[in-house]
């Protein structure tokens, strides 16, 4: 389960983003369950699930949008707390420690601790079109794309932290290589992360540090 200091550490990070993006970004009226709603479809697609063809399931793709799908509903639920990051935090561990395994759409019981990881996306898309998201039912699938809440949190913590580098060195002004000594920025992350223990108090400090480090002056 996400610790204290993990859920602290994204929901300041998610909102630190989100205000760099826009400093009034709470008001802004940004549609962010429709966003994970769109990530979540493409979670099914890259699993794949077309009985007419041959298909090869890109877990690693799939595991960087459920990424993508907790960067929008950290951002949700940051909103519906109206910018309080301590009660925002609260909640979600609250849920996590219920360790609920079903719940109600439209009229209908979903045990998804029984369902696929298909069919668990679809109903999470569909939540996500109702404008409702359920944490214990992404935690769920984040179980069945074969990631814990360390690795969440590890993947979570360096793409904000890279995109975060990325606009503090000329990313909006095309300024920014991705490219460095030969390997693409992800490829650099990816070594940063394996490096360093997630345990860190200071842990995207030392990610934004690492690749600092490693960017060429």
């Amino acid at each position: 389960m996400l610790t204290p200091t993990q859920l602290a550490t994204m929901l300041a990070l998610q909102d630190g983003m989100n205000c760099k993006v826009n400093p009034n970004w709470l008001t802004a009226g940004y549609a962010y369950l429709r966003a994970a709603m769109i990530e979540s479809v493409e979670g099914i697609e890259h699993h794949g699930w077309k009985w007419w063809k041959a298909q090869h399931k890109d877990l690693p793709q799939l595991q960087m949008e459920l990424v993508d799908i907790w960067h929008f509903a950290l951002s949700h639920i940051i909103i519906e707390f109206s910018g309080d990051i301590k009660q925002s935090a609260q909640t979600i561990s609250e849920q996590l420690a219920s360790q609920r395994t079903n719940l109600t759409f439209d009229g209908l019981n979903y045990q998804f601790n029984q369902l696929d990881i298909l069919d668990n996306l679809e109903l999470m898309a569909g939540l996500c079109a109702a404008k409702r998201f359920d944490v214990p039912l992404f935690i769920k699938i984040v179980e069945q794309a074969e990631m814990d809440s360390d690795e969440l949190y590890r993947q979570y913590v360096g793409k904000n932290v890279l995109n975060f580098f990325r606009q503090d060195n000329g990313y909006k002004t095309g300024t920014y290589s991705k490219i460095w000594h030969g390997k693409e920025d992800n490829e650099h992350l990816v070594e940063v992360l394996n490096a360093l223990d997630i345990s860190l108090a200071d842990y995207s400090d030392q990610v934004y540090v690492g690749l600092k480090r490693r960017y060429p002056q």
